[in-house]
């Protein structure tokens, strides 16, 4: 058992608290992650405010991470002791249906275990203070040190720069996808891109590799135009700039619409905004921001009738086994961007401020 410290969130919507937790030994088919680097991202906030239907305490919360193989489970394979791993909250099994079907990225194997926030046996590696600590999304990153299921384990190159890569764990890999792998994006196409944090902007930087003439940047804190412009934006605007709903707005820029559109906030109206802002006949919108449970979408028929498609992602659709450290080499070959992602660097206990940086959209 390693003694560590990791930030513990007790109950929903209270900052979170460094302890010391005991991490047990990986079991069999399970592995045990020296965690080096984490980012923060909306979704452990989703969850920490309490309104994740899913959401279980206490817990640790974390899923864009990279780190070193500590230890290694009876039957683990495909990593050893000092590998250089990112943790995957989207598993690769590579023998469930899922799996083996190239239209999805969504393996099923250990969903229903990783869902109430335990290992694939039904129990927990952490504890504090003599109780149970819960897992959250198969990789709890805000601990010093953690333990994955094997299927939730990417092998990275080695001279990566963790502090950089953990990022490729969720957001760039979702949001760079959505546009190569989700959307398909074809060169010489326009996109609308709503919302303009690190989602928002690996979307830009996704269309812009795919060879899009016009990025239509969307958002209405106007600080992020220049970050948004640094990564292929062409034009950025604001939905309060104008009396017209802003799909409107879009319409009259575009000559009918645009041929992408993307929505990276998780807000139900914007995804409506995003779907209407597309062009009549082919416009696809893609939903990658996550709504609070419960809420429902809506559009009238015939804006789909009229040849426009809803799609969704999750992980940008990436298998992640396979193409994790494929996307960490074309970081490496400097394909994509990742550092101009980073903002700030914080030390581990300082994450509560981090959590600031992230609400105020800094």
């Amino acid at each position: 058992v390693i003694k560590c410290k990791a930030a513990v969130a007790w109950e929903a919507g209270k900052p979170l608290s460094i302890e010391e937790v005991e991490v047990a030994p990986p079991k069999a088919h399970e592995v045990r992650i020296k965690i080096v680097a984490t980012a923060v991202c909306h979704t452990d906030a989703y969850t920490l405010s309490g309104a994740d239907p899913e959401g279980c305490f206490p817990v640790i919360l974390g899923h864009e991470g990279a780190g070193i193989v500590e230890s290694v489970g009876e039957g683990v394979t495909k990593v050893k002791k000092g590998d250089t791993v990112i943790p995957l909250y989207i598993p690769q099994c590579g023998e469930c249906k899922f799996c083996k079907n190239p239209k999805t990225n969504l393996c099923q194997k250990i969903r229903i275990t990783q869902g109430k926030g335990v290992m694939p046996d039904g129990t927990s590696r952490f504890t504090c203070k003599g109780k149970q600590i819960y897992h959250f999304m198969g990789t709890s990153t805000f601990s010093e040190y953690t333990v994955v299921a094997d299927i939730s384990v990417a092998k990275i190159d080695a001279a990566a720069p963790l502090d950089k890569v953990c990022l490729l764990g969720c957001g760039i890999s979702t949001g760079y996808g959505a546009a190569v792998n989700t959307a398909k994006v074809e060169p010489g196409s326009t996109c609308a891109v709503f919302g303009l944090g690190g989602v928002g902007l690996a979307v830009i930087m996704g269309c812009k590799i795919a060879g899009a003439s016009r990025i239509i940047g969307i958002d209405i804190n106007k600080d992020k135009y220049a970050k948004a412009k640094e990564f292929g934006a062409t034009e950025c605007i604001s939905p309060q700039d104008s009396k017209k709903p802003i799909q409107e707005v879009l319409v009259e820029m575009t000559d009918g619409g645009v041929d992408y559109s993307f929505e990276c906030i998780g807000n139900v109206g914007v995804m409506r905004a995003a779907l209407e802002a597309c062009h009549k006949g082919w416009g696809l919108s893609v939903i990658v921001g996550v709504a609070a449970a419960g809420q429902e979408i809506s559009t009238r028929p015939f804006q789909l009738v009229t040849g426009r498609t809803w799609k969704g992602t999750a992980f940008g659709g990436w298998k992640s086994v396979d193409n994790v450290p494929k996307l960490v080499t074309e970081y490496m070959s400097k394909k994509i961007k990742v550092d101009e992602f980073v903002t700030h660097t914080l030390p581990f206990d300082k994450v509560n401020e981090a959590f600031e940086l992230m609400h105020s959209g800094k």
